[in-house]
């Protein structure tokens, strides 16, 4: 058993999930604080993503014979108006890009909590799971996502050897190649999942037989590239994994949001994981100023400017994009462009949310 509780009270929490379907989607929320620190990272450009450097470039994804070796990409959602509209627009630029050159994305499936089907199940492949029972998560909604892969990964049937774990907030902007090699998967590196600097508390997961804090990597489970065969064992150990830091007050409070991501880096060095550790998976606006050469656009952050183009985070901006300003209901069409000086980054998002928003049918009322 993991953690400091007795076998009996972990086993009996592991069985009692194990009787219920689970699942769910969210976002990476942080504070003020560490997006602050982000921020100054960003603009002084010194964040390294630590461990191996880029690898996979788009050349070598195109060179000739190289075999193909599609992705599912798999976002778990709810059925909330918050979550609906995000789900709609990720589809509609899946679709964009899917076929796009040197694109490795197969097969797309909505993975649903609700425990039944919802309004969305014609426009976006979608399969359905139970949530989990009232309480369990104790506010903590991420706590379900973990179980949620465990049980879709049971029943469905999927064609693609690789699965890439993304969520709602994610926008293709260009065609994303497979970037895992072989049995070593993909991830973000985030600069706040810093496992050595939380020695005592990594400790009750991570006993030091299993090795060094090192081995732990800086990530989340999303954006991932992992071979299917690899999350199956991964999925029941990260489940347990957050479980038990839920479980823990100690842990609870020092981990807060980001609890379920170091669950996953936890459990994935549990099983001998290590990933490739890839900055251009994505990028988040409004800290990183230009796309680049990334993949994805993680809208997380608010972004609120001044109507002469100055940042102004914390504070509501005279033009902004939050998609916390629109939890009961889809932003409405043709959003505002943002003044002039604002980054690149942030007037592509609002550019893609349009377009989307514009082209899918029965944008307005929701569905």
């Amino acid at each position: 058993m993991i953690g400091r509780k007795s076998a009996a009270n972990g086993a009996l929490l592991f069985l009692l999930l194990l009787g219920f379907a689970v699942f769910i989607a969210t976002y990476n929320l942080v504070t003020m604080a560490l997006h602050h620190h982000h921020h100054q990272k960003r603009e002084s450009g010194s964040e390294l993503a630590g461990g191996d450097p880029v690898t996979g470039t788009a050349a070598e994804m195109r060179r000739p014979g190289r075999r193909t070796r599609p992705f599912h990409v798999a976002v778990t959602a709810t059925d909330a108006p918050y979550s609906k509209w995000q789900c709609r627009v990720m589809y509609y630029w899946y679709k964009k890009k899917k076929d796009g050159e040197g694109s490795e994305m197969g097969g797309f499936t909505r993975v649903l909590h609700s425990g039944e089907p919802d309004s969305l199940m014609q426009e976006i492949p979608t399969f359905v799971v139970d949530p989990l029972p009232a309480g369990v998560d104790r506010g903590y909604i991420v706590l379900n996502r973990p179980w949620a892969f465990v049980q879709w990964l049971e029943k469905a049937t999927i064609e693609e050897d690789y699965i890439l774990m993304a969520e709602p907030d994610h926008i293709f902007v260009k065609p994303l190649p497979n970037l895992a090699h072989e049995d070593r998967p993909a991830g973000f590196p985030f600069f706040y999942i810093k496992p050595t600097e939380h020695v005592q508390i990594v400790r009750k997961f991570f006993p030091e037989e299993k090795g060094p804090l090192t081995s732990i990597d800086p990530i989340g489970n999303s954006p991932v590239i992992v071979k299917k065969s690899e999350l199956e064992k991964i999925a029941p150990t990260w489940m347990n994994v957050s479980l038990n830091m839920k479980e823990d007050p100690e842990t609870d409070k020092a981990f807060g949001w980001v609890l379920e991501m170091y669950a996953y880096a936890i459990a994935s060095a549990l099983h001998g994981v290590q990933h490739i550790l890839r900055k251009d998976f994505m990028i988040h606006p409004p800290w990183d100023l230009k796309l680049g050469k990334s993949y994805i656009v993680h809208f997380t952050y608010g972004c609120d400017y001044s109507s002469k183009g100055e940042l102004t985070y914390g504070k509501i901006g005279e033009w902004r994009f939050d998609k916390r300003s629109y939890l009961h209901g889809p932003p409405p069409r043709n959003l505002s462009l943002p003044p002039p000086g604002v980054p690149e980054s942030v007037v592509t998002l609002v550019k893609m949310v349009n377009e989307a928003s514009a082209s899918i049918p029965g944008w307005d009322d929701g569905r």
